[in-house]
């Protein structure tokens, strides 16, 4: 799962949690990459799994951010943003 010259998950992984986090769906992150809910929650839970920590709290049918959640949500956000304020700077 890791990127050969990173300590980190597959980028895919990390905008599939970034996409749920902001919609707080499973179905709407899913629709974001045209694959099913489930693709978005075993995508989530190899996130889980890679850092050993609980990044949604699961209740019945649905789902949420726990507080690491959040915090790697609101990071990955972040870092999305200022990625892409980048390349819109470097387009023109």
């Amino acid at each position: 799962m890791d990127h050969p010259y990173y300590s980190l998950p597959f980028l895919t992984e990390l905008e599939m949690f970034e996409a749920f986090g902001r919609h707080r769906s499973l179905e709407l992150a899913a629709s974001e990459f045209n694959v099913a809910p489930d693709v978005v929650r075993r995508r989530i839970k190899a996130i889980e799994e890679e850092l050993g920590v609980s990044l949604v709290a699961r209740f019945g049918a649905g789902v949420t951010l726990t507080g690491p959640g959040e915090d790697l949500c609101r990071a990955l956000s972040e870092i999305f943003r200022r990625a892409s304020d980048v390349f819109g700077t470097l387009r023109r």
